[in-house]
């Protein structure tokens, strides 16, 4: 009986520390960075997804708008594929497809770019090239085949630097709205 007693404070001790261990340090938060307004403070929690919401939360729910302007990447794949004729752009699914292209060198043949985004960040693993090339017969049989080739890192080099450039931009633009403060 005492023994059974024993065990059972020792599992409970157990539950208690696991609830107790699984709490995350307390970490204040800056008071500058707070704001005093409360109705400020619930709705910025809101909007990180703080907290519970009753009946809808805010008015006009959580939609955020994200524009393809905005995102450099989007922007220089367009700017740098500008002279293909586009087959389908999805900015929310990150995708360009071009159409087939033929630059007239070789009736027979044609290529196809697909550039898929992988992140908003401009990195050169934040994107994927693939280059299909279709070639057809006379007898208008076609076989198409993904290619690697040289296209690929130009097409990535091209877009990372345009969108490089594009940052900048946008950087030294906003910079000049928000002097800084002293």
């Amino acid at each position: 009986m005492v023994i059974q007693k024993k065990i059972y404070l020792v599992i409970v001790t157990f539950i208690a520390f696991g609830f107790i261990s699984s709490c995350g340090i307390w970490d204040p938060a800056d008071a500058r960075k707070v704001s005093p307004n409360a109705d400020e403070r619930v709705r910025k929690n809101l909007e990180e997804g703080r907290g519970i919401t009753l009946m809808g939360g805010l008015k006009g729910g959580k939609t955020s708008y994200q524009f393809a302007s905005s995102n450099p990447m989007w922007r220089a794949t367009l700017e740098i594929l500008d002279f293909l004729p586009l087959a389908n752009v999805d900015y929310s699914g990150g995708i360009v497809t071009t159409d087939w292209y033929n630059e007239g060198t070789s009736s027979d043949e044609s290529i196809k770019i697909t550039v898929r985004f992988l992140t908003n960040e401009i990195r050169s693993d934040g994107l994927k090239i693939i280059v299909h090339k279709k070639k057809c017969s006379l007898a208008q049989k076609c076989t198409v085949k993904k290619i690697s080739s040289a296209l690929e890192y130009e097409l990535q080099v091209a877009i990372l630097k345009k969108a490089t450039i594009f940052e900048r931009e946008y950087i030294k633009k906003n910079r000049k709205k928000r002097p800084k403060k002293n």
